[in-house]
């Protein structure tokens, strides 16, 4: 049962988040009107904030000013706004609901959705660019480490290999991989990029990497379980997915049983780590709440 420390921490980090992202694609110029609507449309329709919330948080653990630093949050949550987007897209999982809400490309049609993700792929490395209260030299690295999760090495390349092994049956090895790149790989980077900020050193870094990378794979596989099990009033997606899609997930490959039980080894990797970390309880509590989430 998730805790009601975590559950409190998580909304407050969740409402500053929101509240800032609010303030952002907001124009005079009446030609960009409809662009901006679609961007805010995704941007302000709701989500977790999972990755612009462990930003957040590991730099509070470090004793940084957190709410110094919500451009470079905002610029997380524009980049994982701008793959779901593109993810719904009808040439890739072509879904009709994302977040309870008909998918951007419902609403505003291929061409303005295709333009309204790029546009906040952009923006995200502008927001990172104009931060004031970051370095340049720190900056520089911030954005190395957001393009490379997020670009052919990383989400990207996960996205292209999941599209190309569509109607095949891969191996758990395979499956693994692609998960760490299409999934991982933006909730491994808000933890390097707050590490990055509060300048820890390599030790320390490598060991909440490793901790992320459990994370990863822990909302990965219960991404899988919910849908093959959730219910789009809960999800704000359609279930099933996966399964009209033809792709392999943990629930294909395994059965539920045992990735329910892949899912709590996982969690259980992770807690062992935050022994190794200073002030690490929310963190913990965090793998309860995704270890055990309904949407």
């Amino acid at each position: 049962m998730m805790s009601f420390v975590i559950e409190e921490i998580l909304k407050n980090k969740q409402d500053i988040v929101n509240k800032k992202l609010d303030t952002l694609f907001i124009s005079d110029c009446t030609e960009h009107e409809r662009l901006f609507d679609a961007m805010r449309y995704s941007l302000l329709a709701g989500g977790k904030r999972i990755r612009p919330i462990l930003f957040l948080l590991i730099l509070d653990i470090f004793n940084k000013n957190s709410e110094k630093y919500l451009d470079v949050a905002c610029a997380l949550e524009c980049v994982h706004t701008y793959s779901l987007i593109h993810d719904d897209l009808p040439g890739m999982d072509n879904d009709d609901y994302r977040r309870g809400k008909l998918t951007n490309h419902k609403k505003y049609g291929t061409g303005i959705a295709i333009l309204a993700g790029d546009g906040l792929l952009t923006y995200a490395f502008e927001l990172i660019s104009e931060s004031l209260n970051i370095s340049d030299n720190i900056k520089i690295h911030l954005i190395r480490i957001l393009s490379k999760a997020s670009g052919a090495c990383g989400m990207l390349g996960g996205q292209a290999h999941d599209k190309m092994v569509e109607n095949k049956e891969i191996t758990l090895d395979e499956l693994r991989l692609l998960d760490q790149c299409k999934t991982g790989c933006l909730i491994s980077a808000p933890i390097e990029m707050a590490c990055e900020i509060a300048q820890v050193d390599s030790q320390i870094k490598n060991v909440y990497y490793e901790w992320a990378v459990h994370l990863g794979l822990l909302f990965q596989i219960t991404d899988d379980l919910l849908d093959q099990n959730g219910h789009l009033n809960d999800m704000g997606k359609n279930p099933l997915q996966d399964v009209i899609n033809h792709k392999s997930t943990y629930v294909t490959l395994l059965g539920e049983e045992k990735a329910r039980l892949m899912a709590e080894r996982e969690a259980m990797a992770a807690i062992s780590l935050c022994k190794k970390m200073k002030n690490a309880g929310a963190l913990e509590e965090l793998i309860g709440y995704i270890l055990h989430r309904n949407k």
